[in-house]
């Protein structure tokens, strides 16, 4: 049985409830037959070559500041030089997916045309090149986070499902009833729903940390919720709503004090910041390639070594076996006994290309432009009227990742990004975000999320502010 923590619930002035305009506004006509608001000026942006690629010179011109990283690396993504309705496309949905290099599509291009071939199972030359090439990821992977080898880390299909293998192989073998997993109601539902099968399944309960005044998860009250019963602690890094950073290394310190383990979903600090797992001491880490500039159809699990090998496989099949009799099998050792099946080979191989390309601007330089255009976001926002924007301010102790979910007073953010999408071009999310229980504690039902990645610049900050004020013009001539 589940338990609940008891909230308050924080309503959101003058928004709940959304109201929806009629019909009529959501199918837009051809935007040339919309009137504008004088106030918003269509900017045109100027077009850049999709050709090269980030060099040692051109990273010299941006640490002396006389251009942007986002500037600088923009030429490498091929997507983002192309109008949309009309418009230059402004991508700001990066907490979704983000876009991918010229050098990753080139890689998985390579793959499918000089060296398509299953992994670990030919002798000829093409499965050799695809073993190596896979495995050679994996090593990667490891040296990007600090792994200690590269057998800690098991390629998984996403993030999500790399959760389920720990739900599945871990949770199930070492939780009995009455055992707690802590979390926070800021979670995504890919770190609760697993939680919640399993808890059915083995009588453990969930028990769950809320907010602070700030829209902070409250570390306070995560830390008194661990107790000796506890035996899991499953936390995000960074939030994909509140844009908020938990301090892991010290939430995993007071866990293991009680004797439980650590889960964090890193898929939103992954991407951004250097993130060392050894570090940190988290004993399982779950990340996705797309959200890292890599292709979709890939994750990973890192796993403490001594963890994964005691626990049984995920899934049964091919490749995950050491031998395979009539009444029985028996099993390789990780990470092969989590990576049943054909691999997606040629995905894995982009990741590891991805991760070369994030290598060579260097995660730190990322993560200190980021803070910048998060700063800069997050000010520029709030010049909009009657915007309601959810997380922590940022000062000079509180840092907050390059994302922002908003509401606008009486405008349902659906609206918002269909308006932004159909008449200027600009890309953001709207909706629950895959956290509909965070959503219950704010008093609200949807939102809408503006997300920045290190190709974005302020050019594109102040454009999105534009056609924000330009759309709640619009709907604002409706009421």
């Amino acid at each position: 049985m589940m338990k609940s923590l008891a909230v308050k619930t924080i309503t959101m002035e003058s928004i709940a409830p959304l109201k929806s305009p009629p019909s009529s506004l959501i199918k837009f006509p051809n935007p040339n037959r919309i009137n504008r608001s004088p106030n918003c000026t269509r900017i045109r942006f100027r077009r850049f070559s999709s050709t090269s690629s980030v060099t040692t010179s051109s990273l010299a011109v941006a640490a002396n500041e006389s251009v942007s990283l986002g500037h600088l690396t923009r030429p490498d993504f091929p997507i983002l030089h192309q109008e949309v309705n009309g418009s230059k496309l402004v991508y700001l949905d990066n907490a979704a997916t983000s876009q991918k290099p010229s050098v990753v599509l080139k890689a998985l291009m390579n793959y499918y045309e000089a060296y398509n071939a299953n992994v670990h199972r030919g002798i000829h030359y093409l499965s050799a090149k695809a073993t190596d090439e896979y495995e050679l990821a994996r090593k990667k992977v490891a040296s990007f986070i600090n792994a200690g080898d590269p057998s800690d880390i098991v390629f998984t299909r996403n993030a999500t499902e790399a959760i389920n293998l720990v739900a599945y192989s871990w949770g199930l073998l070492n939780l009995q009833p009455g055992d707690e997993i802590i979390l926070t109601v800021a979670e995504h539902h890919s770190a609760i729903v697993p939680w919640q099968l399993v808890a059915q399944k083995s009588g453990a309960v969930l028990r769950f940390a809320s907010l602070t005044e700030e829209e902070v998860p409250d570390t306070g009250m995560l830390l008194e919720l661990m107790s000796r019963k506890t035996k899991l602690v499953v936390v995000h890094h960074v939030s994909n709503v509140l844009a908020s950073i938990l301090p892991i290394e010290h939430i995993v310190q007071s866990a293991h004090s009680v004797g439980a383990k650590v889960l964090v979903d890193a898929c939103q600090s992954v991407p951004h910041m250097v993130v060392d797992v050894q570090s940190l001491g988290a004993d399982f880490l779950v990340a996705s390639s797309h959200k890292m500039c890599g292709p979709t159809g890939v994750g990973f699990l890192y796993g403490k070594s001594e963890l994964l090998s005691a626990m049984p496989p995920f899934l049964g099949g091919g490749e995950m076996i050491s031998d395979v009799f009539l009444d029985h099998s028996t099993y390789a050792e990780p990470p092969s006994r989590f990576e049943a099946g054909t691999p997606a080979i040629g995905e894995t191989i982009g990741l590891g290309a991805a991760i070369d390309y994030l290598s060579g601007i260097g995660m730190q330089k990322i993560h200190d432009y980021e803070i910048t255009l998060a700063d800069y976001l997050y000010e520029s926002l709030r010049s909009v009227p009657k915007i309601r924007i959810y997380g922590p301010r940022p000062s000079r102790t509180v840092q907050r990742a390059a994302l922002c979910s908003f509401n606008v007073e009486n405008i349902h953010p659906t609206d918002i990004a269909t308006f932004l999408d159909q008449q200027h071009g600009v890309a953001i999310r709207s909706g629950h975000h895959c956290a509909q229980p965070l959503h219950r504690y704010l008093g609200i039902n949807a939102s809408a999320r503006a997300s920045l990645y290190f190709y974005n610049t302020k050019d594109d900050v102040d454009y999105f502010i534009l056609a924000l004020k330009d759309t709640i013009g619009f709907f604002r001539s409706f009421m």
